[in-house]
């Protein structure tokens, strides 16, 4: 079994998305073995999302995962990591597939609905980030 981490974005909090996209997540056969209900500030943004500082869109991606509640799911199944993001969708609007996550519950590039890990590598510290784990 593959863990990963998947992070529900303040705007899909804000637009009461949380249970549509739990749904969707438990209906494909994910395990939620973790969940919790967080703010981002500024030095958890910048630590989750170190890859990114100095791009063009770090400014906007910090002060958007600032402004309200996210949620954090920490999930189990086999290719845990590739089906998650294929439920996903795509980062890039037009490339979206109606059904995905995005697709239903992203706005734009940055206000997309969801973040989920891209690797092993990834989920290992970002769910340590967030759940504050030595292990997984």
């Amino acid at each position: 079994m593959q863990q990963t981490l998947l992070l529900i974005k303040p705007n899909a909090v804000r637009g009461g998305h949380i249970g549509d996209i739990i749904s969707i997540i438990e209906r494909d056969g994910f395990k939620v073995k973790k969940m919790k209900l967080l703010r981002f500030d500024e030095n958890l943004a910048a630590e989750f999302y170190r890859e990114h500082i100095g791009k063009s869109f770090y400014d906007k991606l910090v002060a958007f995962m600032c402004s309200g509640d996210s949620v954090a799911l920490h999930l189990e199944k086999e290719d845990a990591i590739a089906r998650l993001r294929e439920l996903m969708g795509d980062v890039e609007p037009e490339k979206r597939k109606p059904g995905t996550i995005r697709a239903l519950y992203g706005e734009d590039k940055t206000e997309n609905g969801v973040h989920g890990s891209d690797s092993v590598e990834s989920a290992v510290r970002e769910l340590n980030i967030i759940f504050n784990r030595t292990r997984i």
